[in-house]
């Protein structure tokens, strides 16, 4: 993990200590990405990652709420259910699983499929599995803190847009809309998660968490893309019962 803190940090060397984890671990420097936005993966691959990347997706409601259920702050709650509705949507708002399925949509996997997580990589189950599980069990403090890889999604955002619309025949614009939504979105939340922390981590244990859950959620992201690059890349060891791109779902 993270250097032992010896003393609290001020709340900008905090944040720089947070941004510094992120440009060294943040995801967007997995080989995986830059096969996928630059062109490099054939349709099967492209097919796989969306695929597991709706398990992320899909339990993201269910962190959030689970770090809801343990807020005794009522504005904060009254803030964080946002993240909630954006997700799973509200009224006419579709959300962005009903976005990310689109996506999937798109790429000819069938809907119950993809939803039922019945192809997803082992791996990829037990990684977003570990990352609500830590959200429940942390306090809220450092709960907040392992969404804060929000901070850096924009510019990979903007990168997957430009690269899948370039690279890749099959995608179009209206199958992206996840990600142009999320360009608008993630800075809002990074920047009210960021404010929270700097706020309320003052002791050297509270920053010293705060420092670990932001690791701790870059490693959950990169080993999704190391799973991927594993079964779909090379070697190309697909688990049992796992999406086969040489015999797709029905």
């Amino acid at each position: 993990m993270n250097k032992p803190l010896t003393a609290p940090l001020s709340p900008a060397e905090l944040e720089d200590a947070l941004r510094t984890i992120g440009h060294a671990r943040y995801h967007n420097l997995h080989p995986f990405h830059h096969l996928l936005h630059g062109g490099k993966l054939n349709f099967g691959q492209v097919q796989a990652w969306a695929l597991n990347r709706y398990c992320y997706q899909a339990a993201i409601p269910r962190k959030d709420a689970a770090l809801i259920s343990r807020i005794h702050d009522r504005e904060l709650r009254r803030e964080w259910v946002q993240r909630i509705l954006d997700h799973d949507g509200y009224g006419d708002e579709e959300g962005g699983i009903e976005r990310w399925l689109v996506l999937s949509d798109g790429l000819g996997l069938p809907r119950d499929y993809v939803i039922s997580r019945q192809g997803a990589l082992p791996a990829t189950v037990f990684a977003v599995e570990a990352y609500v599980d830590f959200v429940a069990r942390h306090p809220p403090v450092v709960a907040v803190a392992s969404c804060l890889t929000e901070l850096f999604a924009p510019a990979i955002h903007r990168e997957r847009i430009v690269g899948l619309l370039e690279n890749y025949d099959f995608i179009d614009d209206k199958v992206l809309a996840y990600f142009r939504r999320r360009l608008t979105q993630a800075p809002r939340d990074a920047d009210f998660a960021l404010d929270y922390i700097k706020r309320h981590a003052q002791t050297v244990a509270e920053q010293q968490g705060v420092l670990d859950a932001l690791t701790f959620k870059c490693n959950v992201l990169w080993a999704q893309l190391d799973a991927l690059y594993s079964a779909y890349v090379a070697p190309g060891m697909i688990p049992p019962g796992a999406f086969n791109p040489a015999q797709p779902p029905c």
